[in-house]
């Protein structure tokens, strides 16, 4: 399904959380010390993540009865996401996050927004104040090179 333009900028935001998978996994698969992972991880968390959780949670789970099977599992896995930056990020700790994450979003783009977009839900411009932002790595250490 073409995602609809109120939703683009959060999908651009799942497409960098992908991308942070696969640079946590490139660092597993190249041995990197798990503290120079951990680092760009929750660097990436405060920075990109927390803020796509907040601004999902306010604008888009919303949209849905509280009750919606579909919301709890997104908001079950938020709760989740966020659990992990609790304890120190070791290689397992790592593994996990990414794997999750990278769950969590397919689950977002395949189901959630579709069912969005089908029941007709979104706003004009609900989500405008958040395509202003653009993407800005840390690129202090690339140890998934």
């Amino acid at each position: 399904m073409k995602r609809a333009e109120e939703l683009i900028s959060l999908s651009k935001d799942h497409h960098h959380a992908l991308l942070l998978c696969w640079k946590i996994k490139m660092g597993i698969s190249k041995l990197i010390a798990p503290n120079r992972i951990a680092a760009y991880t929750i660097w990436f968390y405060k920075n990109h993540l927390k803020q796509h959780f907040e601004i999902e949670e306010k604008y888009v789970f919303t949209l849905f009865d509280k009750t919606d099977p579909n919301l709890l599992i997104a908001l079950h896995d938020h709760y989740s996401l966020k659990s992990f930056f609790e304890d120190e990020l070791s290689f397992e700790t790592l593994i996990k996050f990414a794997e999750a994450l990278e769950i969590h979003i397919r689950f977002e783009e395949r189901v959630l927004f579709n069912s969005i977009q089908v029941a007709g839900k979104l706003q004009k411009g609900m989500l405008a104040f958040h395509e202003a932002e653009e993407f800005v790595d840390n690129e202090t250490d690339l140890f998934w090179k």
